[in-house]
Formats: C-alpha cells, structure tokens, sequence
C-alpha cells in the first residue's frame, strides 16, 4: 500500500475532463485501480453491514478503538517483514477479545463497562505504532499511509484476503442478524428468553475487528468511521427498518468508496481525505433536510373558528 503513483502516473497527474467514458477507461488502465475499486467494494459493504449494528448499539467508541489498534499491528507487521494486512487483522481481533474479557459488558450492547481501558487502548496504540514506525525506519509517507489511508500498491492478494472476509463477516451477521438485533435493542428481555447475549456481543465485536481491520487498509486508521459510522448513520435519518437501512447503508458506503477513490486519483489529495469529506457532507445535508422536514410536519396549525 505504500510507495509512489507507479508507471505513467509518476511523470503526469492526471486531470478530469467533460468525457466522463474516456475518463473511466484511463482510470481502469492500471490494474492498481481495478484493485482499489475491487478492494474498496469489499470494504464498503462489509462496513456498512457491521456498521449499522454498530451504530444501533452504541459502540462507536469500540469501534473507533479497534480501528487505532490497527495501526501498530500494522506498523509491527512491517517491522517484522509481514504483509500489513496481517497485521491489522491481529491487532483488531486481538483487542476486540481484549475489550470483550475487561469490560463484562458483551451483553451490553455498548461501550460503558470499561470507557477508562478503551481509551487507555487508544492512546497506547498510538505510542506503539509511533515505536514500531521508528524501529523499521520507515519513511513518512508510509505513515501517512496506515493512519490516513491509501489506494497504491493494493494487490490482488489483498483484494482476495478482503473479499473472502467480507463474505464471511456478512454470512455470519446474517445467520446471528435477528438474536443479535434482540439483544441489542432490549438485552434484559432477550436474556430472559434464553438468547445467548453475552456470547453474541462478544461474536459481535470480533465482526466489528474485523471491520475496522478491513476499513483501515483503504481510510487509514484514523480515518475509519469514513466508512463504519457514517454511511450507517446517515441510513438511519432515512429509516429506522432494518433490512431496507442495511441496504442503503451499502448503497451509501458503495457510491461514497468509489466517488473518493476516483477523487482521489485524479487529485493530489489522499482517500481518506475524500471518502470522510464525502460521508461527512452527505450526513451532514440528509441530517438537515430531515430535520427541516421533521419541523414542517409538526408546525402548529392555526385554529379554525367554529
């Protein structure tokens, strides 16, 4: 994922023109784009699938952790000589089991058992990565490459480890969808009916590692509730029911992962930088047309006289 635009790319930037065909086939030309396309898609819908409970059940927080745990994972996974990829998978998965045995509160629904320890995660795993960037001597633009994201040197390997851990990810919410959504909403009475609800939010944030793991490879860890929150929450203003949200959560992920990564090469700016502006103002402009449209329905009317 790190290094510089390769082939022709080092020589000219490319520029946006009114041919919006040709501007597609120039981009698709290299196969490190139909990676990144590839690998994004992947990363979309595996984030806004586990995103959507993750919002519903308070735990962005988690989320947001599991995600900066990514980073020294990654940073120690170069320093070793690992694919970084290894490396966010380990560190995310490890920390959710982590998170899961200190807070006690897997059948919780949020992130209130512990709040002191995630932070403290937080804030260890940056000083590590730092430890680990230092100890390989890497240079600055990788980096920026595992904390803001990066769309160059993603290989098909890579694009087939993501795809094969999108599918089971979704497989498994599907299967645990219903209990889980019981057990988030109202855990007490879902616990009384003999559903297994410590077990689903420790399952639960083994998901959630492993979404953040995902979302890190293409936004940067700092950057990944570009992709785990906003497209999920912005589904929400839209609809409260939870098949239709899902898929407008996908839906929203997909166009916000694929208009970034097209920003992104056409432009000297990172995709991190384009798919969090993008989610953001797309959050930003539903949320207040909604609220504007909430307002108008419960403006008062003015009395009829008899």
């Amino acid at each position: 994922m790190l290094g510089a635009l390769p082939g022709p790319l080092a020589l000219a930037t490319p520029h946006l023109s009114w041919n919006v065909v040709a501007d597609v086939r120039e981009m698709f030309r290299y196969p490190f784009m139909v990676n990144a396309f590839r690998a994004g898609t992947a990363v979309a819908v595996l984030s806004a699938v586990v995103g959507w409970f993750m919002v519903l059940r308070r735990q962005a927080f988690v989320g947001h952790t599991l995600a900066i745990v990514g980073f020294p994972g990654a940073a120690a996974a170069a320093w070793l000589g690992a694919p970084p990829a290894l490396g966010y998978f380990a560190a995310c998965l490890l920390c959710a089991l982590v998170i899961a045995a200190l807070s006690g509160r897997g059948a919780g629904g949020d992130d209130r058992g512990e709040p002191a320890v995630i932070g403290l995660a937080q804030a260890a795993a940056l000083a590590t990565g730092y430890l680990f960037i230092s100890l390989y001597h890497g240079n600055l633009e990788g980096t920026n490459a595992l904390l803001f994201g990066s769309f160059l040197g993603v290989t098909t390997g890579q694009v087939v480890a993501l795809t094969v851990v999108a599918v089971v990810c979704v497989a498994a919410v599907a299967t645990i969808g219903r209990p889980l959504m019981f057990a988030s909403v109202d855990p007490g009475t879902a616990l009384a009916r003999g559903i297994p609800v410590a077990a689903l939010g420790v399952g639960f944030l083994l998901l959630l590692g492993a979404a953040a793991a995902g979302a890190s490879q293409i936004t940067g860890s700092l950057l990944v509730f570009a992709l785990l929150v906003l497209p999920p929450a912005t589904a929400r203003r839209f609809t409260l029911r939870p098949g239709l949200g899902i898929v407008l959560a996908v839906v929203l992920g997909l166009a916000v992962t694929w208009a970034g990564l097209t920003l992104a090469y056409y432009t000297t700016y990172p995709i991190g930088f384009w798919v969090t502006s993008l989610a953001f103002g797309l959050y930003v402009v539903v949320h207040a047309v909604h609220a504007v449209a909430h307002r108008g329905r419960h403006r008062p009317q003015p009395e009829r006289a008899p």
